[in-house]
């Protein structure tokens, strides 16, 4: 269920560019997700571009091309379900996403990547729904197709068992969420 939400100066992208990296960053997408490359993985699989007016995006207090820098300054948004991805995992999504920029523009320079900025955004347990219900991680492995009984599923258990822990421990009610079903306090 991951979702990229592309922000770039105006003008910084033509539409071939921008159907090259929507490309680029959904293969980044499925890898993800545990390279699940299929119907259901392609379905959550989104990417959103924004074109920011040069006049609105300001850095150090200032506006303009100053601050642009081959291959244009890039705000990536990634929002994935809590639990997703460890240390590990996050680095190589950051690495990829720059990646896929970097390709997609044409830009090989060195340091080039320091204008592209990725910030990735955990959505709690229980706040990510679609069409009136909940989306749970373990719905969307389903959904998508990653195993259940690989290492990263692994670790996607032991952290909700021991965020589970941790709420039991310092007293949290235990109606708060942040808990799949399947993973009882």
């Amino acid at each position: 269920m991951p979702i990229m939400d592309v922000r770039y100066p105006a003008g910084g992208l033509d539409q071939a560019a921008k159907a090259d990296l929507a490309k680029r960053l959904t293969d980044v997408l499925i890898r993800m997700e545990g390279g699940a490359g299929t119907d259901g993985g392609r379905a959550f699989a989104s990417v959103l571009f924004t074109a920011v007016p040069e006049g609105d995006w300001w850095v150090g207090g200032e506006t303009g091309a100053r601050f642009v820098h081959a291959p244009g300054r890039f705000l990536v948004h990634v929002t994935i379900p809590e639990g997703y991805m460890n240390a590990e995992h996050k680095g190589e999504v950051h690495r990829w996403v720059a990646a896929a920029i970097l390709a997609a523009t044409g830009t090989e320079e060195p340091g080039a990547g320091g204008s592209i900025l990725t910030v990735i955004d955990e959505v709690t347990e229980g706040n990510w729904g679609a069409g009136g219900g909940v989306i749970s991680l373990d719905s969307i492995a389903g959904s998508v197709g990653m195993s259940k009984t690989g290492a990263r599923f692994d670790w996607v258990r032991a952290y909700f068992a021991a965020k589970a822990r941790m709420l039991t421990a310092f007293g949290y009610p235990a109606d708060i969420g942040g808990l799949p079903p399947s993973q009882p306090r």
